[in-house]
């Protein structure tokens, strides 16, 4: 099935990305690594939603990489030189909002244009908007 859309570009941010070879171990390892940077409770809960989300990308076996605004983690300060030291990538993510007349409302037509979609680019759909992650076409290896 073929879809008719465009991308319209929004901007460009730096993220931090999970190295692409990884396993759930890598979130408990980092939990211990990145805890002694923690020092509230504030911070120690931002650090938990984070691994988490972390986890539930590596049990999703998702094809795209997991990267988080650099923004969001500099509540990290030196914590984030471990994450470089431990792999992790600095990388540009591309937003683009999705323009088309396809009724992405309904789940069978969003998850079919999604995967058309992914023929072409790696992305990661942003939940609840038109707006997706585009990810450098070098930076990944199927």
């Amino acid at each position: 099935m073929a879809f008719s859309f465009s991308l319209r570009f929004i901007r460009e941010e730096m993220h931090m990305a999970l190295p692409t070879i990884t396993s759930i171990v890598v979130a408990q390892t980092l939990y211990d690594i990145l805890f002694q940077y923690v020092l509230t409770k504030e911070k120690e809960e931002k650090l938990e939603q984070i691994i988490k989300r972390m986890e539930n990308h590596i049990k999703s076996k998702d094809r795209v990489p997991f990267s988080l605004p650099l923004i969001e983690l500099e509540f990290l300060e030196e914590g984030l030189e471990e994450l470089k030291l431990l792999n992790w990538l600095e990388i540009p993510v591309f937003y683009f909002e999705i323009e088309t007349d396809a009724k992405l409302e309904d789940q069978a037509t969003n998850e079919a244009f999604f995967s058309y979609l992914g023929q072409f680019i790696t992305f990661r759909a942003i939940p609840d908007s038109n707006l997706i992650h585009v990810y450098p076409n070098n930076l990944t290896v199927y």
